[in-house]
């Protein structure tokens, strides 16, 4: 059982940075690929951005391209989300998830394991 605790979450204005992380256990971290989903207010959960077992390969929704970094710590068992020039549109829960194999995806079938979410809200 894959276990995965996100942090790093919070309430910021339109215009500034967080850092998301995410925990992982239970497997052997470094042979799957990662994902950042988000879920707002009546709203489907969506992609946000990918990264493949190594970190050499990373896959981003267009709507953060250029302004969100998706990268990993195999020594540690952690992704990481750095999220800059945030926009109240970027409000919602986002969601860790493991994938099922080494290379990245944007579709959710894609991955087997998922976190409880952690919120941010930006502010206009």
């Amino acid at each position: 059982q894959v276990q995965l605790v996100e942090s790093g979450g919070g309430l910021v204005q339109a215009g500034d940075s967080l850092r998301l992380s995410c925990a992982a256990s239970g497997r052997t971290f470094s042979r799957y690929a990662m994902g950042w989903f988000r879920q707002a207010p009546g709203k489907e959960r969506e992609f946000v951005a990918a990264i493949s077992w190594s970190g050499g390969s990373t896959y981003y929704a267009d709507s953060v391209k250029g302004r969100f970094t998706i990268s990993r710590d195999n020594a540690k068992n952690t992704v990481y989300l750095q999220m800059n020039s945030l926009k109240p549109e970027d409000t919602a829960v986002y969601y860790c998830a493991a994938g099922t194999g080494p290379f990245t995806t944007a579709q959710r079938m894609g991955y087997n394991y998922w976190g409880q979410g952690t919120q941010v809200t930006v502010s206009s």
